[in-house]
């Protein structure tokens, strides 16, 4: 990877001139000019203090690094490592706290990490291989074999769904061969796009939000996305409760 060019492409990319980050990172624009062409080599903090200016993703800090021959800073730990211990108690809290209603956890190519009880309600009637640990949710969504046929309004939700992949063109191509040229259908929220699903408790309208862990220092759990449904009306609320049952708050997530 060919540094000066790819501080170039990311600069680029968020819309920065050479002056607006030589003034993030605490530098004069000559001096980024001379890294950028490749006339200087800047130093291991410098190279930090760019990453952090352009506000990269600890994935791409850590690749920066590398291109300008620096070992990386930011760790990559496997989600079952001891370290990140407390991760896993904190997302299995927090997957319980949100029964009745349906939560997930996935990592930063949308695979699915864990689940509460609630969420099978969202996948039944779907393929068994595009369901349950390491399957890939964003396929799940838009396959004709997932949920894709129950989605009332699939035109809305799969521009939704191919938005968020723009750091992922192959599964962006792929998912978006399963969408037909669909005409907009009514019931958008008018401030977020509403999930309208067939299930056997009726049409469940939903919509959705993603937390994530702000102050990650690590690779792994800086990519994790906590992704949380909420009914849009008391009658998908009612559906969801009916769905958990009595025992739905002490049900595991699996």
């Amino acid at each position: 990877m060919d540094f000066p060019r790819t501080l170039r492409e990311r600069r680029t990319r968020r819309h920065l001139s050479q002056l607006d980050l030589a003034l993030r990172a605490g530098t004069t624009q000559r001096h980024l000019s001379f890294i950028e062409s490749g006339r200087s080599v800047p130093g291991r903090n410098m190279v930090v203090r760019l990453a952090e200016s352009l506000e990269l993703p600890l994935r791409e800090r850590n690749e920066l690094l590398l291109a300008a021959g620096y070992v990386p800073a930011y760790p990559e730990s496997p989600l079952d490592d001891p370290v990140l211990a407390p991760v896993r108690a904190a997302i299995d809290h927090i997957l319980r706290g949100h029964l009745p209603y349906p939560a997930l956890v996935v990592d930063h190519g949308g695979d699915l990490i864990a689940a509460n009880a609630a969420f099978d309600l969202i996948t039944e009637g779907a393929a068994p291989d595009l369901v349950g640990p390491g399957a890939n949710m964003y396929r799940l969504a838009l396959h004709p074999d997932g949920l894709a046929p129950r989605i009332v309004n699939l035109a809305e939700w799969a521009r939704h769904i191919l938005a968020r992949l723009g750091h992922l063109t192959e599964l962006r191509t792929e998912l978006a061969g399963y969408v037909p040229e669909l005409e907009p259908s009514a019931g958008l929220l008018g401030f977020a796009v509403p999930l309208r699903l067939q299930s056997s408790y009726g049409e469940l309208r939903l919509m959705t939000t993603v937390t994530t862990f702000a102050t990650a220092v690590d690779v792994t759990l800086a990519e994790l996305k906590l992704e949380a449904f909420l009914p849009t009306d008391a009658s998908t609320a009612e559906a969801l409760s009916a769905a958990a049952g009595p025992a739905a708050s002490a049900t595991a997530p699996r």
